[in-house]
């Protein structure tokens, strides 16, 4: 294998520009021809692809999202478009590929390794959601873009004596919620993995405010509901708490990535190129207990899925009030 290429695809992650510099100049170091291929399975059907050296990855370790840019295409799920980008793969001699990206990336990665094409996934989505891994790429980045903010918003939040709702991202995992919700100090914490009594949440809020509580900050996972149906709960149910509701969107996906994101994206991209020195494929690559590890991508992907912590969300049940 001499000739390899990689592509992000889905959401972009803070850390994605220093797992493609990773594997640029780790496998230029190796000595492969490294391409990479723009917006994703889209631009990989397009024929988007180019050579890419050294100096094109300078400077982009500590640069958010990705240069190779992302899309969605959801017409690689059928096997036309999956023929489509093989042709283009071999059309440019290209014997390898590194697929970054979530969930929906993984599933295209496994059907180029059905069709017989040596493909590796990394881990890259806020949401840390992948199974195989502890920690996805961008994670770290995204829960301190958080914290950031639910700081502020407790700072108005006292000031006003009010209740803050704050709907982050997630997708479907309350990973961003729980650890966010801890390190915020938040009352409650609302996540898809854990059944929410409303009631309950409205009784803890005013015995707080007995206690003497001049605010409530609640973090809600967006996979639950959104932030504005979740305060129209509350306010059917009590309506003198002073509610507003902070949806923080896409912020959370921008920004310099955390120096543990730039370093686990890194390892995770020289992992993928000493695979791919010994013609190792159909894997994906993951964090475990600090080490960094591969296991085949199809038996991952249809295996258990990932869970968050949810003694995280029990601590935060001991520790709000």
């Amino acid at each position: 294998m001499k000739r390899i290429a990689v592509l992000t695809s889905g959401g972009d992650a803070p850390g994605m520009n220093a797992a493609i510099r990773s594997i640029v100049r780790k496998g230029i170091f190796e000595g492969f021809e490294v391409y990479g291929i723009r917006y994703g399975f889209a631009g990989l059907v397009a024929g988007d692809i180019r050579r890419l050296d050294i100096n094109d990855v300078s400077d982009k370790v500590g640069r958010g999202g990705t240069f190779l840019y992302s899309a969605r295409y959801p017409e690689f799920a059928e096997e036309e478009g999956q023929e489509k980008g093989i042709a283009q793969l071999k059309k440019f001699g290209i014997e390898g590929l590194v697929v970054i990206g979530g969930d929906g990336s993984y599933k295209g990665a496994v059907a180029l390794t059905k069709k017989g094409f040596p493909t590796i996934g990394i881990p890259g989505t806020i949401d840390n959601d992948i199974a195989g891994t502890e920690f996805t790429i961008g994670f770290d980045t995204a829960i301190n873009t958080v914290l950031e903010s639910l700081d502020r918003l407790r700072d108005t939040a006292t000031s006003h004596v009010r209740t803050f709702i704050v709907e982050v991202m997630g997708r479907n995992a309350g990973d961003i919620a729980l650890w966010t919700g801890i390190g915020s100090g938040a009352e409650q914490i609302i996540i898809p993995e854990h059944k929410f009594d409303i009631k309950k949440i409205i009784e803890e809020i005013e015995a707080g405010r007995k206690r003497g509580k001049k605010h409530t900050i609640i973090v809600l996972a967006e996979g639950v509901m959104g932030g504005h149906d979740f305060a129209k709960l509350l306010w059917d149910q009590e309506e003198n708490f002073h509610t507003r509701v902070s949806v923080l969107g896409h912020i959370q996906r921008g920004g310099a990535p955390t120096a543990r994101d730039r370093v686990i994206a890194s390892l995770m991209g020289a992992k993928a190129i000493e695979l791919l020195k010994q013609d190792i494929g159909g894997v994906c690559v993951g964090l475990k207990e600090d080490k960094i590890i591969y296991a085949d991508i199809v038996e991952t992907l249809n295996g258990p899925k990932h869970k968050p912590m949810l003694d995280l969300y029990q601590l935060n049940r001991e520790i709000s009030y």
